[in-house]
């Protein structure tokens, strides 16, 4: 489901690194957490939701990218977002 631009401006301010940072992988693997938390609700009432559950592994890959480039070239701040967000990594 999608945030809407209240929720969006609420996660970049917690996870931003700057004042202007959207982009940093801090920011992009807490939106896609939320997304992907959202999707995981719907899922529950649309059992046979085949094509959103497409676009579900696709973030899910997504995010396990963006945590394996922070994991390798910055492992404190990897450890800062799994354990703010709660991931079982």
């Amino acid at each position: 489901m999608p945030l809407d631009s209240q929720q969006k401006a609420e996660i970049v301010a917690k996870y931003a690194r700057g004042a202007q940072d959207t982009g940093s992988p801090e920011v992009q693997i807490a939106l896609l957490s939320q997304r992907i938390n959202g999707l995981g609700e719907h899922f529950n009432s649309h059992k046979r939701d085949h094509s959103s559950r497409r676009g579900l592994l696709k973030m899910v890959n997504q995010r396990r990218k963006l945590l394996d480039y922070l994991k390798q070239n910055a492992p404190d701040r990897y450890q800062k977002v799994i354990n703010d967000l709660g991931l079982r990594r």
